[in-house]
C-alpha cells in the first residue's frame, strides 16, 4: 500500500484538548480549535498576540497568581528545555462580551519544549485542560448548590497551592546546589590552555539531569627535574555534591602526590592507601602519566581505569594499556602497582579522558576505544582546542550521556 502524507495540520487542528504553540517571547504562533472554542478568543485575538496581553490577571483578585505561576513556568521550560508540569491553577478569564466581568475558571497546565537543530527552543507547546466544571460539581445539590463543591474547591485549590510552593522551594534548592557546583567546578577543575611550552586543552562534560560538579577530574602538574610534566584523570563514582568533594580530595591527594613520587606508579600507590580512608571513594579509578620531553619518554600507571591514548605524528594511535591495575581502593593492604613506558616523536598527542566518553550500554567497550582512536587520528593535525570539541561532537552523542566525561588533551 502506498504511504499516506499525513497533514500534520490539520492533526494540530483536531487534538481534542486545549493547544498553543508560543514563541520565546511568549507570543502565539498558532492554536488550535479546541483553544479557541474554550477560552473564548478568535484565532485573530490570539495569534501573534502576547500571552499576557491576552490573559492578564484578574485585577479585582489582589491575591491572583496565575499570571505569575505560568509564566514562571514558561520561562523555566526555555530555561532548561525540559518539559514542566504545573500544578491545579486558578486563573480567572475576563468575558469577552462583558468587559470587567471576570470569571473564575480552574486549568492544568503543561508546557513542554520544541528543540531546534542548535538545541535551542524554538517554540513551547502550551496544552491547557479546563477543569472549572469538573470542581463546581462535585458534591452540588439543588438544595446547596455549591456548599459541599465550595468545600472541596477550597482544599483541592489550598493543596494544589501548597503543591506549587513547595516545587518551587525545590527549585530554588536545587539552584543554590547547583550554584555551589559551579564555584566547586571552577575552583578544582581549571582549564590551563598548555603547560610549560606545551599546548593543552581539557574538556568536562556533565551527565543528562546532573550537576555540573560530578566525580571525574583531571589534573596537569609541573614535575621538578628537566622539562617534565604529570598528567592524570580521574573518576569518582557518583554524581552531585559528594562526589564532587571526593573528587577534590583524590585530585588534590595525586597532584602533591606526584611532585615527589619517583613514578606514577609510585604517585597512584600513594593516592590508593588514601583512598582507603576516604568515605565515597570506593571502587574510584585513576590514570596518570609522567612526561620527560628532554627524552622524548612517557611513563604511565593506571588504577582500573580506560588506557590514555597516544596519537603519533605519523597518525599512529597506541593505547597505554601495558600497566592496568585494580581500582585505588580494591585491596586493602596495597602492593606496587605496575608501571610502563613509551617514546614519542615531537608532534605527537596525548589524551587522557574517563569512560563517560566511550562507553555506551549494549555495546562492548572496544568499540568505543577504536571510535576513539579513529577520531584522533582522523584529525591529528588540528590544535588541541579544536581536537577536544572535534572529539566530544563525533562521540558523545546529540542528547547526552548519562556519565559525566572529562578530556584532556597535550600536544608533545
Amino acid at each position: 500500500m502506498a504511504e499516506t502524507a499525513i497533514d500534520y495540520g490539520a492533526v494540530f487542528q483536531a487534538l481534542p484538548g486545549m493547544v498553543a504553540l508560543l514563541t520565546p517571547d511568549l507570543v502565539y504562533a498558532d492554536v488550535n480549535e479546541e483553544f479557541v472554542r474554550v477560552s473564548g478568543r478568535s484565532r485573530e485575538q490570539l495569534i501573534g498576540k502576547y500571552l499576557f496581553d491576552v490573559f492578564p490577571d484578574n485585577p479585582n483578585d489582589p491575591a491572583a497568581t496565575g499570571m505569575r505561576n505560568l509564566e514562571a513556568s514558561l520561562y523555566r521550560v526555555l530555561a532548561t528545555g525540559e518539559r514542566d508540569a504545573m500544578a491545579l491553577q486558578r486563573y480567572d478569564v475576563e468575558d469577552t462580551e462583558r468587559p470587567g466581568d471576570w470569571q473564575k475558571r480552574y486549568w492544568s497546565p503543561v508546557n513542554a519544549p520544541l528543540v531546534g537543530p542548535d538545541g535551542k527552543v524554538v517554540l513551547i507547546l502550551h496544552r491547557v485542560e479546563e477543569v472549572t466544571e469538573l470542581i463546581r460539581a462535585r458534591g452540588g445539590t439543588a438544595e446547596n448548590p455549591g456548599g459541599r463543591a465550595r468545600v472541596l474547591e477550597a482544599e483541592l485549590y489550598t493543596r494544589a497551592r501548597e503543591l506549587q510552593e513547595l516545587n518551587e522551594r525545590l527549585r530554588q534548592a536545587h539552584s543554590r546546589e547547583r550554584e555551589v557546583a559551579l564555584a566547586l567546578q571552577e575552583a578544582m577543575l581549571p582549564a590551563p590552555r598548555q603547560v610549560r611550552n606545551h599546548p593543552a586543552a581539557v574538556r568536562y562534560r556533565p551527565a543528562v539531569g546532573a550537576l555540573n560538579v560530578c566525580g571525574d577530574w583531571y589534573d596537569l602538574v609541573d614535575l621538578v627535574g628537566g622539562d617534565r610534566i604529570g598528567v592524570a584523570v580521574g573518576d569518582v563514582v557518583g554524581h552531585g555534591l559528594e562526589a564532587a568533594g571526593v573528587m577534590g580530595q583524590l585530585r588534590s591527594a595525586l597532584s602533591a602526590a606526584s611532585r615527589v613520587a619517583d613514578g606514577p606508579a609510585q604517585a597512584l600507590d600513594v593516592l590508593g592507601r588514601y583512598a582507603h580512608v576516604i568515605d565515597g571513594a570506593e571502587s574510584a579509578t585513576a590514570a596518570t602519566t609522567f612526561i620527560d620531553c628532554d627524552r622524548h619518554l612517557i611513563t604511565y600507571s593506571s588504577a582500573g581505569h580506560p588506557p590514555p591514548v597516544l596519537v603519533h605524528a605519523d597518525g599512529g594511535t597506541e593505547f597505554l594499556d601495558q600497566a592496568t591495575d585494580t581500582p585505588l581502593d580494591a585491596r586493602p593492604d596495597p602492593i606496587p602497582r605496575p608501571q610502563s613506558e613509551t617514546t614519542y616523536a615531537a608532534g605527537a598527542t596525548l589524551v587522557l579522558y574517563t569512560d563517560g566518553l566511550i562507553e555506551r550500554r549494549h555495546e562492548d567497550i572496544d568499540e568505543g576505544l577504536y571510535r576513539l582512536a579513529d577520531a584522533l587520528r582522523d584529525h591529528r593535525d588540528q590544535d588541541p582546542e579544536t581536537l577536544a570539541d572535534t572529539v566530544l561532537s563525533e562521540l558523545l552523542p546529540p542528547g547526552g550521556v548519562t556519565d559525566d566525561t572529562a578530556l584532556i588533551i597535550v600536544r608533545l
